[in-house]
């Protein structure tokens, strides 16, 4: 016989969580399977390439919730599983195990997969594509004082992972094809001013470059890049994005473009099947375009709508996630479109240290960037849910 549960949500990260306390919040009288791959208890993952390598957290304190919060929510909790086929019509779901359920309503919070690297050596034991708690274990094991590391991407999490390999006492050596470090949300000045401040401490950067071969060296990585450099370390990191997990989707059937396409109630184009978090592209109503968002504070809010809306809220995802980093002691708070190709005005406190950026289309205000500048972001979502054209003079000292 085949098990059946009310709501299935496929992915059991913080989407996947936040979507059992949405259900939750709307009622107690129904089953939910939560499955996903890994084997760890649902966990934070900006810990990963932040506190965690500055002694700030321990693996211990990363975890969303204890075992005991799914069993007092009534919750089968499935770790180490993978769902491998999944029937809209039946409405059922296979693992890879060979088990099969059927559901009511089904939630697909997939999130991603690390973008791989398609050279020679790129699947090196050495090379590591960085997304998970036990990457980081494993990588713990390797970046000890002394170490050396390559760090490929120069994006979130490259810029992130090479600020704590360099705080633990790691040799790291960058390679990103970007003009300067973090280049698709920072104008070229700030970027490129984040940039002279890795390499004056003793951070070796290669911009406008890129791999295209690695190859084992007696267990160490060698690299060679496009512009011919041969590079060599104890270990690799590549951080270079991921990909919208739709896998199940695809097979299923579902629209899918740049992710899983949803409407404002996380439904796809299959109505008993809903999708949040990283993987689902929805409509972001205040800047009035399909969008697909990887960060923390959006995994959290759309999956606990995704929860609610599946036990019948029935409430359209209005809500403006922000996303935050840390790179040393410049640390920032960003919400809305934030893009280096739109128009970008500046009000620094202190030049490329303390400010706030403002990102405009059209005259209007559609992002923006408070460089260590704090507890502002419901301030800056106000300015830009205003929608209204401005000049650049109008916007010094807007926000303080």
């Amino acid at each position: 016989m085949e098990d059946r549960y009310t709501y299935v949500i496929v992915g059991a990260g913080l989407t996947g969580v936040s979507a059992v306390e949405g259900i939750r919040e709307v009622g107690s009288d129904s089953t939910i399977l939560l499955i996903g791959r890994e084997e760890d208890l649902p966990y934070d993952r900006p810990p990963l390439s932040k506190s965690l390598w500055l002694g700030k957290k321990q693996v211990d304190e990363i975890h969303l919730r204890d075992r005991s919060f799914f069993g007092d929510k009534g919750v089968d909790l499935q770790l180490g599983a993978e769902v491998s086929a999944l029937d809209a019509k039946a409405k059922t779901i296979g693992t890879s195990g060979g088990a099969t359920c059927r559901y009511d309503k089904l939630l697909l919070a997939t999130g991603g997969q690390p973008r791989r690297l398609d050279v020679p050596g790129g699947d090196l034991p050495a090379l590591f594509y960085y997304r998970t708690l036990a990457d980081y274990t494993r990588i713990r094991e390797q970046a000890a004082a002394g170490k050396s590391a390559i760090v490929v991407g120069g994006g979130f999490i490259g810029s992130e992972m090479a600020a704590a390999l360099h705080s633990n006492g790691v040799q790291v050596t960058m390679v990103y094809g970007g003009p300067y470090l973090v280049d698709r949300v920072c104008p070229a000045d700030l970027g490129r001013a984040l940039q002279a401040d890795y390499v004056s401490r003793g951070i070796t950067v290669h911009a406008e470059d890129v791999p295209v071969a690695f190859k084992d060296r007696d267990g160490r990585v060698a690299m060679t890049t496009k512009s011919g450099q041969e590079i060599e370390a104890d270990f690799a990191i590549v951080g270079i994005g991921i990909q919208p997990e739709t896998t199940l989707a695809e097979r299923a059937g579902l629209e899918i473009g740049n992710g899983v396409v949803v409407d404002e109630f996380q439904r796809t184009s299959e109505a008993t099947i809903l999708a949040a978090g990283d993987v689902a592209a929805f409509p972001y109503e205040a800047l009035g375009g399909r969008m697909r968002i990887e960060h923390w504070d959006h995994a959290l809010h759309h999956g606990k709508q995704a929860g609610k809306n599946m036990a019948g809220a029935d409430e359209a995802y209005t809500y403006m996630p922000y996303f935050f980093s840390d790179l040393f002691e410049f640390g920032y708070e960003a919400v809305g479109e934030v893009d280096s190709r739109l128009s970008v005005v500046a009000d620094w406190q202190e030049e490329h240290k303390t400010g706030v950026l403002y990102y405009l289309a059209d005259d209007m205000v559609r992002g923006v960037m408070l460089c260590n500048v704090w507890e502002k972001v419901g301030e800056a979502r106000a300015l830009i849910r205003a929608a209204k054209k401005v000049k650049p003079e109008e916007l010094m000292g807007a926000i303080k």
